[in-house]
């Protein structure tokens, strides 16, 4: 049986291969946040509460484009939706600790760490305090992210107007997605999201950003329902 301790450093040592690609990501939020005009007191304390990178740069870009605040919150809490399929997924391995512990391991869970500890959770199912392997990997993550994101600041205050930053906003998107050209299904989904976004761009408060997700995971249960 592993100790906490290890396990701890286990989960740190697993998501250290993650930092690659979240440092840049992070800089480029704390960037992006000044660039757009934002204090940078906001931009760091917006890293703190939300703690998420795209869920971030979506929020900031609303907010700039002239977005309610109501549009730009409903749109974080659809993108960061998938999180409630992660605690479905590691309620099992949750579901001794108490109420008040698994709200403080929830704020440290993201989509990297998800992933690391789901598969360790997997493989080590008899360890008693695996739990310590998913604070390890989100402690790790909420680190680098606020280190990061606080360079992008700095880096961002120094950066001059006339080179902008605002184009790294669809190129960071863009390598997001760009996996799952790959798959004709993923296409059809992204192309339907995308026109609905043209087809309801003039919708009252910007509320595009939601109507067209929304359309296409529509069209994403009709095609998983073809499939099977």
């Amino acid at each position: 049986m592993l100790t906490k301790k290890q396990l701890f450093t286990r989960g740190m040592l697993d998501i250290s291969p993650h930092m690659l690609s979240v440092i840049p990501f992070g800089i480029i939020c704390g960037a992006i946040g000044v660039e757009l005009g934002f204090h940078p007191y906001l931009v760091y304390a917006m890293s703190f509460i939300i703690f998420g990178g795209a869920s971030q740069i979506v929020f900031l870009q609303l907010l700039s484009g002239g977005a309610s605040s109501l549009v730009a919150v409903a749109s974080v809490g659809i993108i960061n939706s998938r999180h409630l399929l992660y605690g479905a997924v590691l309620s099992e391995y949750l579901e001794k600790l108490s109420f008040i512990k698994k709200l403080l391991i929830s704020y440290v869970v993201v989509d990297q760490g998800f992933a690391e500890s789901n598969k360790f959770f997997k493989k080590n199912r008899n360890e008693e305090f695996l739990y310590y392997h998913l604070i390890g990997t989100g402690c790790t993550m909420w680190v680098c992210w606020q280190i990061a994101t606080l360079s992008g600041i700095v880096l961002g205050s120094f950066v001059p107007e006339e080179l902008g930053l605002k184009f790294a906003i669809p190129l960071t998107f863009i390598a997001i997605v760009v996996q799952d050209l790959k798959k004709l299904d993923h296409v059809i989904v992204m192309i339907t999201c995308g026109l609905s976004s043209l087809l309801f761009f003039d919708a009252p408060f910007k509320s595009y950003i939601i109507i067209s997700p929304v359309i296409a995971l529509f069209v994403a249960a009709i095609l998983l329902r073809l499939k099977k």
